[in-house]
């Protein structure tokens, strides 16, 4: 599995980062996906939502499983990846490259995990 050190994680496996526009772009870890099997459906983000950390902001299914998908920081859902609703298993075969959802948030990433915290995470989840 790997972490791109660019990325912080939060213990519920999902990653964030700070955009080019200045959003969070918010997506599932690799340890996720793996976890979850082949995804089938991603959806139930609502742009608008305004969410705490912590709160549920989508969902993925995969053919093992549903999974929610948090926020990994508080904000407002400004934007749900789309493409995502005709190919979800973008997710499975590169998870760091899509985005489920975006938040606009004057709140800080440093309260999250760098990559080699959530490694150490990802290997008691396995």
């Amino acid at each position: 599995m790997t972490f791109p050190t660019e990325l912080k994680y939060a213990a519920s496996h999902e990653w964030a980062k700070v955009g080019d526009d200045g959003l969070v772009w918010v997506g599932i870890s690799d340890t996720a996906q793996a976890a979850l099997g082949d995804l089938v459906f991603v959806g139930e983000v609502k742009v608008g939502d305004t969410l705490k950390a912590g709160d549920v902001a989508a969902v993925v299914e995969s053919v093992k499983a549903a999974s929610d998908i948090y926020a990994p920081v508080g904000g407002t859902v400004v934007a749900a990846n789309e493409a995502l609703a005709d190919t979800p298993e973008l997710l499975n075969s590169a998870p760091y490259e899509h985005w489920i959802f975006k938040l606009e948030t004057t709140e800080s990433l440093d309260g999250l995990l760098d990559a080699a915290g959530y490694a150490a995470v990802a290997d008691e989840t396995r």
